[in-house]
């Protein structure tokens, strides 16, 4: 797990570069692009370059607003269900942490898959928007996973069987907005790193707005009245910077292994 956590000091790393460099031509090429364009201001910058329509393409950094270790901090009450399942998650960190012993956080301890929605709502590190006629396909660089949102008209299933990362439609409501519903989660997985339930009737908006071509944001809102008492926003107006287009994502892939060697390590044993 050593190395996997050097993978996350190495990733930091690279988001603080790609976050405080609006060009590298006077830079040192870095090794995993080739230095153009390298993550320009994400400001509304009226001088920007303007969205494309129906397109948010591209390669995007969120920085440390995205990483989101701790959890959500604006989550609303939950409901006698939620409680039960909330007390029975033991976190790393946040509001439910608890000693190493203790954590019973399925990425951590077991190396299960992040899931839908933590995979944006913990972890959101660079991440590449590929678009297809009819699908988008969104390509992590945590745990090198990939999601595809059907744009082609279709309807969500009636019942459909569970998934890590849930079932996804999209559709364009203007030029530059890009709304993905998601139902159909597994509810064995958290809902972020602090330990927040959702159960399989849990239902996710993502609205992807382009406001230039070097700027996207992202609002996340969460329905589940099994959990929640109410419908909230878990992301509001995430800001993302575009990186350049040949940048080549790093691989951060959390292992059963290397799971089961952190917490040997963390509790002192040999």
């Amino acid at each position: 797990m050593r190395r996997a956590i050097l993978y996350f000091v190495i990733g930091t790393a690279v988001a603080m570069v790609a976050a405080s460099t609006p060009h590298a031509q006077s830079k040192p090429q870095p090794w995993n692009n080739s230095g153009d364009e390298l993550n320009p201001p994400a400001t509304a910058d009226p001088k920007a370059p303007p969205a494309p329509r129906h397109d948010i393409s591209g390669v995007w950094d969120g920085g440390f607003a995205a990483v989101a270790p701790a959890g959500q901090t604006t989550v609303p009450p939950l409901t006698p269900e939620g409680e039960a399942i909330g007390k029975t998650h033991h976190s790393g960190n946040g509001a439910r942490a608890a000693p190493v012993a203790q954590v019973n956080d399925p990425l951590s301890t077991l190396g299960d898959p992040t899931g839908f929605p933590r995979d944006i709502l913990f972890e959101l590190r660079p991440f590449q928007i590929v678009q297809t006629p009819k699908q988008v396909l969104i390509l992590y660089l945590f745990e090198r996973r990939w999601r595809v949102i059907w744009t082609d008209g279709r309807a969500l299933p009636d019942d459909p069987d569970p998934r890590w990362y849930g079932y996804s439609v999209g559709k364009w409501i203007d030029d530059n907005t890009l709304v993905v519903t998601t139902i159909g989660t597994n509810g064995r997985t958290w809902l972020n790193n602090s330990g927040d339930p959702h159960s399989e009737d849990l239902k996710v908006e993502e609205r992807y707005h382009r406001v230039n071509r070097n700027r996207l944001e992202l609002t996340v809102t969460i329905e589940d009245p099994k959990i929640y008492t109410k419908t909230w926003v878990a992301r509001d107006k995430l800001p993302f910077r575009r990186m350049s287009d040949d940048t080549d994502l790093m691989e951060m892939i959390p292992s059963a292994s290397e799971a089961a060697d952190y917490r040997r390590i963390m509790l002192g044993q040999k």
